[in-house]
């Protein structure tokens, strides 16, 4: 008889791979709006106007209006949020000399913009709840600094606005220059539910937007906006913007080109339509996650985000803290979130006043130890306005199960 050999066993099906949950997912917002910007982009190919054309007056006008209130609101803008830092400052006439109080807790950008000014940064430390510039610490810098300090640059830091009312009593005692930091921070507003709230960018002497594509509102590439009430500001930026023209090959002053291209105003003019619409759901993202958090008791393990009553918060980022729990630390759970594939990102790892190109100012570790310490426990999560309900869940569900591991 033939032997029959018994058939191997089928091979077991691969396990489903577990499903990611970004950071930021862009093309989901791209696909929305795809029609739209690829006909536009045509349009100003066919054109051929790429240099401050009408698109990116187009651009400057829509922006002017979104934030300011009147005609005496000027929008300008740039090739990225670094040169926008640069300009405001300049243009306000920040120069050699001059010291700018500031705080180490940001983007490297908000220093090397001063120090692009030929002037000294001074730091002062954050408030621990928002992350933005302490107006105590602020106010204490400005007393030892005997009248030497002419310029504030707060940044409104993940999309919430900085203590303005303090600010605005610091310019008045100290008679300094407000610039705003308000990179991340389009479409935020201060004291919003009353009759005088103000969007950031329409709260100082001039500030600087950043479109880097990560931001609420982003473009296709860098791009920046400068904004004043200030005529001879805004004519200032202009100038200096545009290798300091007033008149074509006429060059007054040593400027440089940071000039908008039209295709980036183009992208900008179009998702501008649509940013009340997705910071509205950034907001609503940010409420389910307390809700989730409180609903799994990690409320009381994690610091969730603070939002000052005054400030419209436009959660640019999701920012918890982690601090360190027993044997767990915050860089245990991202390394946990990145195994379940799940997008995470620390802004920011290490302080300003101790990066390494910034010795040169004298600032050892400690000494301004609010900042050290966020730098070690703040931990951004996925939030973006199309960011399914499904999502934020398994975030939480992946931290909580990080915790339950930590506490065996």
């Amino acid at each position: 008889m033939t032997s029959i050999a018994p058939k191997s066993a089928a091979p077991s099906a691969p396990q489903a791979e577990i499903p990611a949950v970004p950071l930021l997912d862009l093309a989901r917002q791209y696909e929305q709006l795809r029609p739209e910007i690829l006909a536009k982009l045509e349009a100003i190919c066919a054109s051929q106007q790429f240099i401050l054309g009408p698109a990116v007056r187009e651009f400057e006008s829509a922006a002017a209006a979104f934030l300011g209130h009147g005609t005496d609101f000027h929008a300008i803008g740039c090739a990225s949020g670094t040169d926008a830092l640069w300009l405001a400052l300049a243009a306000a006439g920040i120069g050699p000399g001059d010291r700018v109080l500031t705080t180490p807790f940001s983007f490297i950008s908000s220093t090397t913009a001063i120090l692009r000014c030929g002037a000294t940064p001074v730091f002062a430390d954050i408030d621990p709840a928002t992350f933005n510039l302490c107006p105590v610490a602020a106010r204490a810098a400005l007393e030892c600094a005997d009248g030497k300090i002419k310029a504030i640059l707060p940044v409104h830091l993940y999309g919430q606005c900085a203590d303005w009312d303090a600010f605005s009593a610091l310019k008045k005692e100290f008679g300094v220059l407000l610039i705003e930091d308000a990179a991340q921070s389009f479409g935020a507003v201060w004291n919003g539910a009353t009759s005088h709230g103000q969007s950031a960018g329409n709260l100082g002497d001039a500030a600087a937007f950043s479109f880097y594509p990560t931001k609420n509102l982003g473009a296709f590439g860098d791009a920046g906006l400068v904004t004043t009430t200030s005529p001879a500001i805004a004519e200032q930026v202009r100038v200096l913007a545009n290798h300091g023209m007033r008149r074509r090959y006429f060059h007054d002053e040593v400027g440089w080109n940071c000039r908008l291209d039209s295709l980036q105003a183009a992208v900008l003019t179009i998702k501008l339509r649509h940013l009340t619409a997705w910071n509205d759901a950034r907001r609503r993202i940010a409420a389910r996650y307390g809700e989730l958090f409180r609903a799994a008791s990690l409320d009381s393990i994690i610091t969730l985000p603070a939002a000052d009553p005054r400030s419209t918060h436009i959660y640019h980022q999701y920012v918890i803290r982690a601090p360190k729990r027993g044997n767990s630390v915050r860089d245990e759970l991202r390394a946990h979130l990145t195994a379940n594939r799940i997008g995470s990102e620390i802004y920011y790892p290490l302080p300003i006043h101790l990066q390494e190109n910034m010795r040169s100012l004298g600032y050892a570790a400690g000494s301004l130890p609010q900042s050290e310490r966020a730098a070690a426990e703040v931990l951004a999560l996925p939030i973006f306005p199309e960011l399914r309900d499904d999502e934020q869940q398994r975030v939480v569900s992946v931290i909580a199960d990080f915790y339950r591991q930590a506490a065996k």
